[in-house]
């Protein structure tokens, strides 16, 4: 990818008034951050750092910064040292309209002529993509920290300002952790992650909740998605739904189609992908705990916690801590794309290309209701609860969500609750404020709310309850008798529309 070149200014960008680009979706926060940053026009050099997933947008928005701003742009590949430096000499000279691109013996001549670009005013220096340039150059890191400590000497003249961009992986989160010796000098550390299942909403241009969700349950908030994966193809109704789904993730001729399996490959890397696939899949199924999981590999609990470790560094993975049994840690799978991969389309690719996707999809539709909508709209939930709910619903401004389950078999053996609320009180586990059930493909009555008194009955002797308040979530429908009761103030009903509208 080239430099962005013969756009040097000469005067100061003021970031208030320089607009973000249309086809640059939403990143509104992270586009003020990055114009902030790079137009800053104090003296002395800058460091940021931007990581973020394959596909979520990560190098348009650095891209954009660099033409709004004037500033350098390199993008980094897979490469020796002696290419890389050779690439990026003649991006520079490029940048700087040069006939001659200059012949950088080291990083530490290039990163000296890189940074001297800020002499005269602020100017990013953006390179991406930089764990593939550290994979060929290790002392990479300690190159530029040392380039930069030099500049950090009065007088304070140089105003570059270095971004750093990557993909959210085990190099890139090592490079930046707390004790390294960049994240001490970085002024700036942006994450950019998948939208959220309202902004995927707007991404899409679906205004009707339920056909929002299950677009949302099949590719998640992932803005690549949208245009270039599917061609710009969006289910026009419910109705188009079904059609829809064969039209593109069940296509072989789509990219979306062979997306998730070359996300979880070029995510994971070397690593035992047959093991990593297998995790997948027992998430998927239903496995949430390391013993569920092991005992569906068939394998030794650490070689299980292996996996999961690989797949949670690489952001594929999200773990949280049991709601009701803090000793209990879960597992689900953080993209949309990869359950539904391993729910639906892994298991049928032999009937895929035997049959047409028609019939695929009818034979999985029960499946994908049962193991991909059902779990993934309890965690709609969740990020609801946590994050858009107004706070008087359930009596904090800052609660925390999350799946929550009772084991005792004496007594309370399947009882399980799909939202449980707590007040976030640091790193501790709060009070809790809030216990729900989610259901998505089965209408709620009476005994729904039945079931949550259950509940809060075996946790009367543990827990707090005065200010707890049941909750039903249900994207099928509540009966007349739970109207009522939401009306007599004793469960709290919310339905989709509530989840996509309301707070």
């Amino acid at each position: 990818m080239n430099a962005i070149h013969g756009q040097q200014q000469s005067s100061i960008v003021d970031p208030g008034r320089t607009a973000k680009p249309d086809r640059l979706f939403d990143r509104d926060d992270e586009w003020a951050a990055l114009m902030s940053f790079s137009s800053d026009p104090h003296p002395g050099t800058g460091l940021g750092v931007v990581m973020g997933r394959p596909r979520q947008g990560k190098t348009l928005l650095l891209e954009s910064v660099a033409r709004a701003t004037g500033g350098f742009y390199f993008c980094g590949q897979q490469a020796t040292e002696a290419e890389a430096l050779r690439r990026v000499s003649e991006e520079y000279a490029r940048y700087q309209q040069v006939a001659r691109p200059s012949h950088w013996r080291d990083w530490k001549e290039g990163l000296d002529a890189l940074l001297a670009l800020g002499d005269t005013r602020p100017l990013p220096v953006i390179i991406d993509s930089f764990t593939d340039l550290v994979a060929a150059s290790p002392a990479l890191p300690s190159i530029i920290h040392g380039a930069l400590r030099h500049l950090d000497r009065p007088p304070l003249e140089n105003r570059a300002r270095l971004l750093l961009g990557g993909e959210t992986a085990p190099v890139m989160t090592r490079l930046f952790a707390s004790s390294s010796s960049l994240r001490a000098l970085a002024a700036l550390k942006l994450d950019i992650q998948p939208l959220d299942f309202r902004k995927a909403a707007q991404l899409w241009g679906i205004d009707d909740p339920r056909l929002a969700f299950l677009v949302y349950t099949v590719v998640g908030g992932t803005p690549a998605y949208r245009h270039d994966y599917v061609g710009d193809d969006v289910p026009v109704d419910r109705d188009d739904f079904d059609g829809w789904v064969c039209r593109t993730v069940l296509n072989p001729r789509t990219p979306l189609f062979h997306e998730a399996r070359h996300l979880l490959d070029e995510e994971t890397g070397p690593w035992n992908r047959g093991t990593c696939h297998s995790v997948r899949a027992a998430l998927a199924r239903g496995c949430t705990t390391h013993g569920e999981i092991a005992t569906f590999l068939g394998q030794q609990l650490t070689d299980a916690s292996r996996a999961l470790a690989v797949l949670r560094d690489h952001g594929l993975l999200r773990s949280q801590t049991d709601g009701l049994q803090p000793g209990i840690t879960r597992h689900h799978i953080a993209e949309p794309l990869l359950a539904f991969e391993h729910a639906v389309t892994r298991p049928r690719r032999a009937a895929l290309e035997q049959s047409d996707a028609e019939t695929v999809w009818a034979d999985a539709r029960t499946d994908f209701n049962t193991l991909v909508a059902g779990p993934r709209f309890a965690q709609v939930c969740r990020d609801w609860a946590s994050r858009f709910a107004d706070w008087a619903a359930f009596g904090t401004e800052r609660g925390t969500a999350s799946y929550g389950s009772l084991s005792d078999l004496s007594a309370t053996a399947g009882l399980d609750a799909e939202v449980v609320v707590r007040r976030r009180d640091g790193h501790m586990t709060g009070p809790l404020l809030s216990v729900g059930l989610a259901r998505w493909h089965t209408g709620m009555d009476i005994h729904h709310l039945q079931r949550l008194r259950r509940i809060l009955d075996a946790l009367d002797s543990r827990e707090d309850l005065s200010r707890v308040r049941p909750a039903l979530y249900g994207a099928s429908g509540f009966s007349p008798e739970l109207h009522a009761a939401h009306a007599r103030g004793e469960v709290l009903l919310v339905d989709l529309e509530r989840l996509y509208l309301g707070d």
